[in-house]
């Protein structure tokens, strides 16, 4: 079968920058690799002629006004390209690590997939922020979007067997026997720092362990007074889990 001249990007005599007019046809439809030592003209073959001139023709079928806000591209030093096709640049640097990366977002599809969703869901199940695991509206609550959850396991960090006076009872640097997290359960007034935690009442465990932020009602003397109790699981997963602090 005889080869379609429309199959091919063809160049005639391109001599941008080191270019010593240069004459080819490149397959469209297939993979090609140009390669050479440093200076040969990859770069100025792939970027500055065929990239450049396929975002210049992109770039005036665009409206007048548009184009004012469109990056200006000069027309490259070659005498003609034929069956030129619209040219994507990807950015050869690495990119930066980040949970919230995939390939549908690095390539911009997962916005289409999102839209997709919208459109096709009935009845109609919401915007497509709804289907982003970076959208408040579309991420999961327990794992925030990022599909892994850290658990706490509450046996290896507090000595049920110890009360808040011996050293150890709860086994995180900040919360040391003394230190300033130690002291918002030492201090609070709440607890019998001699009595062991696995002796608390149902009350007492439950502000030990679940309590969220509160302003206690008659706090201690040596109580900050702009302090809120908190209990151990809200302030770990507050303070420490999800913010990745130490």
């Amino acid at each position: 079968m005889e080869n379609n001249e429309q199959d091919f990007i063809n160049i005639i005599n391109a001599t941008e920058n080191n270019l010593k007019h240069v004459s080819l046809k490149i397959p469209k439809k297939q993979i090609t690799v140009f390669t050479g030592v440093s200076g040969s003209g990859k770069s100025s073959l792939c970027l500055d002629t065929i990239a450049a001139e396929s975002r210049r023709e992109l770039n005036v079928t665009f409206p007048s006004f548009v184009q004012q806000f469109l990056p200006k591209y000069g027309r490259p030093e070659v005498d003609r390209m034929e069956n030129l096709p619209v040219t994507i640049v990807i950015d050869q640097k690495k990119p930066a690590a980040n949970s919230r990366s995939t390939v549908g977002t690095y390539t911009d599809i997962y916005a289409l997939l999102r839209l997709l969703f919208s459109r096709v869901g009935k009845p109609f199940v919401g915007y497509s922020d709804s289907f982003s695991f970076n959208h408040p509206s579309g991420k999961c609550e327990r794992c925030e979007g990022l599909g892994v959850v850290t658990e706490l396991d509450i046996h290896k960090l507090v000595d049920f067997d110890k009360c808040l006076n011996d050293e150890g009872v709860i086994k995180w640097p900040a919360f040391t026997t003394g230190a300033w997290r130690w002291k918002r359960y030492a201090y609070s007034g709440l607890f019998d720092l001699n009595k062991k935690i696995k002796d608390y009442s149902k009350e007492e465990m439950d502000l030990f362990l679940y309590s969220p932020q509160i302003r206690l009602k008659n706090p201690p003397d040596n109580w900050p007074k702009s302090a809120k109790y908190e209990g151990i699981y809200p302030r770990m997963y507050r303070s420490i889990i999800t913010s990745k602090e130490g």
